[in-house]
């Protein structure tokens, strides 16, 4: 029985970045062997278990057989004749296939690399292992994700191909929703999102797994991408990356995209709001008072303050990009195109401020003691808070 670090803690100590998680596998042991071990099974589908006392995740050595359609449809086959470059085999890039023995101390002569990762993590490529790459459709969405990550690497040209026989095959169309969201919100916190779009609609993916998003992809591709790295620069929650992804869809489109994802409760929020608010958003710079506190009551904001804060968050790495198609050789991922506040949040932030401010209750009890009832209170809360605005943000 031999133990080997794999995948992505190997991978990410040879390039120098952390290693938050630490996958393993173990060559010629059975289930019975690591239960005696003190090893707990928690794998569905093939052979893993948790460390007794780490709790990092052993996968007894493994090879996979395609045997239907979509990323479910494998017959997996565990045993302690299965050898470490068999199981190397059937992963999906040679980066992510390189095994380091358990005591391993970062000598590269003590890998074991039959697929050529270290070279290709050399050179900056990202490079299938084998043709089997072509059996699991998710492995397109994965790849995508890995060009946000590493977007200073390049996609071998045979790997390209791959890409576009496996959606023209049809291979994309078995993707399951779940996992296309799954891979989706992973690929949207990478330093540069928009390589994943570039990369899904270079081989024809964007448009079997998310249509309502390749329709606007088309139409507004580059802003989108400025706007998806802006947001990644600005360090943006995931709400706001989605939204600044949707922030074009057509609201019929988007509940579509919505029903079939079913992204988080925050996400769905956000981006409808956007959809809802961004022009008297984009135009509030110019708005008086009154209509400042409209626009805040439009968009919840009084009540939920942290919401229209990231709202005002994706307008303005929309705005920007915007801006930055108009500037000479601004590309995506390159420098934002004004290190200036951008005016309508910044007015609208103070706004919010200021009719936060006020004492709700204390004017609905005034409004009440004077002979106010039901809209009458509201006119009153709301005249305090156009007060205010004028008074402590100095939006008059």
């Amino acid at each position: 029985m031999r133990t080997y670090m794999v995948g992505g803690a190997v991978r990410d100590r040879l390039l120098g970045l952390p290693v938050h998680d630490r996958d393993w596998v173990v060559v010629g042991a059975t289930p019975e062997d690591m239960a005696a071990r003190g090893f707990v099974p928690v794998g569905k589908d093939f052979p893993v278990f948790l460390h007794p006392q780490t709790h990092e995740e052993y996968a007894l050595a493994r090879t996979e057989r395609k045997s239907a359609p979509g990323y479910r449809g494998f017959a997996v086959q565990a045993s302690p004749a299965v050898t470490l470059e068999e199981d190397l085999a059937r992963r999906d890039l040679t980066i992510n296939a390189i095994a380091a023995p358990a005591n391993w101390a970062g000598d590269e002569a003590a890998l074991i690399d039959p697929f050529g990762g270290l070279r290709d993590l050399r050179a900056g490529v990202l490079r299938h292992v084998t043709d089997a790459f072509r059996e699991d459709p998710v492995r397109i969405l994965r790849l995508a994700r890995f060009a946000a990550r590493f977007h200073a690497f390049s996609i071998a040209p045979e790997t390209q191909a791959l890409l576009r026989s496996m959606v023209q095959a049809g291979e994309a169309a078995h993707l399951v929703p779940e996992r296309v969201w799954q891979e989706l919100a992973r690929g949207l916190m990478q330093p540069r999102p928009s390589r994943m779009l570039h990369v899904l609609h270079g081989c024809g993916a964007l448009a079997a797994a998310l249509p309502e998003l390749a329709a606007s992809y088309i139409t507004h591709g580059p802003r989108l991408e400025r706007a998806l790295d802006e947001a990644a620069r600005l360090n943006a929650p995931l709400p706001a990356r989605y939204a600044c992804l949707t922030a074009d869809i057509a609201p019929a489109a988007l509940a579509s995209l919505h029903e079939r994802l079913r992204p988080p409760a925050d996400c769905q929020a956000l981006a409808d709001l956007l959809t809802r608010q961004r022009p008297a958003i984009e135009a509030s710079a110019a708005l008086p008072a009154a209509a400042l506190v409209d626009l805040l009551q439009a968009g919840d904001a009084l009540r939920r303050p942290a919401r229209f804060e990231q709202a005002l968050l994706a307008c303005e790495c929309v705005a920007r990009a915007e801006q930055g198609g108009k500037e000479a050789g601004c590309k995506p991922g390159g420098p934002a195109p004004s290190a200036a506040p951008w005016p309508p949040r910044q007015r609208l932030l103070a706004a919010l401020a200021a009719a936060q401010s006020v004492d709700a209750a204390a004017i609905a009890r005034q409004a009440a003691a004077s002979g106010a009832r039901g809209a009458q209170i509201g006119q009153a809360l709301r005249a305090a808070r156009v007060q205010a605005v004028q008074t402590l943000a100095g939006l008059g």
